[in-house]
């Protein structure tokens, strides 16, 4: 297994920073996101807002395949759209539910965080699909804390999903976070508590969990991108990132 960092106070700090861009642009959206919106009119608000801080995007040309970069600073992912939704000037419609999820970069540090939007009104189940998967993250939050196992995180968010009937998504997960996007040790949203690595104090990890309405099963879209769910069904999405502390977790994109 890879060897998990801890960040130096120093590092925390820095991270901290590109976490309070990722609210402010978070907060940004919220305010921003209604009917009638063009994804694409988000994505550039937020890319400027993002350079206005001194930060760059950290999803936008992202990806491992050269010539299939991630085109967007934004994730949009409208309704059955799990994550990795590319703003590509979709209106969004009343009674949908949109998932913003959003990385910066500033001064060699990342922050990512994400979160689900109602828009206008929506049913009663997509309201409750959100307040699950936004419950299920503080709930793993929870368990982030030195001396605790990592599945410990996992099992809080499963448990609290699936006793409301809902599903996790197992084909993606959260992630250890710093200097890169992404780091040791993967975080999934199901497990059994007492196993995984022992968490540490000053460990920084990005908690995510992917919530479906029915079937855990996902699909991915021929752009190399987009996740959908199976079933049609919709999917809700918050992401924090946090760092380890010998009592509460602290989170930094809050």
């Amino acid at each position: 297994m890879a060897k998990l960092s801890t960040k130096t106070p120093r590092e925390i700090e820095l991270m901290k920073e590109s976490c309070r861009i990722v609210a402010e642009v978070l907060a940004l959206i919220g305010r921003k996101i209604a009917p009638g919106v063009h994804t694409r009119e988000l994505d550039e608000m937020a890319e400027e807002y993002i350079r206005s801080r001194g930060g760059v995007p950290a999803f936008k040309g992202y990806g491992h395949d050269k010539n299939n970069l991630f085109p967007g600073t934004l994730c949009v992912s409208i309704d059955d759209v799990v994550v990795h939704g590319i703003p590509n000037g979709q209106k969004t419609k009343e009674g949908q539910v949109v998932s913003v999820d959003v990385g910066v970069k500033k001064d060699g540090y990342y922050g990512d965080g994400a979160r689900t939007f109602a828009i206008g009104r929506v049913s009663a189940e997509k309201l409750r699909l959100m307040r699950v998967t936004e419950e299920s993250l503080y709930k793993g939050i929870a368990e982030a804390r030195a001396g605790n196992h990592l599945h410990d995180v996992s099992a809080a968010v499963q448990k609290h999903v699936e006793a409301a009937g809902f599903a996790v998504v197992r084909d993606l997960v959260g992630h250890g976070i710093g200097r890169n996007l992404h780091e040791e040790p993967s975080v999934p949203n199901y497990g059994h508590a007492g196993t995984g690595v022992v968490l540490r104090e000053r460990m920084t990890l990005a908690i995510e969990p992917m919530v479906n309405a029915g079937s855990e099963r996902v699909t991915m879209e021929d752009d190399g991108w987009t996740v959908r769910t199976v079933d049609g069904m919709p999917s809700a999405h918050f992401e924090h990132t946090i760092v380890i502390t010998a009592g509460e977790a602290e989170i930094l994109t809050k």
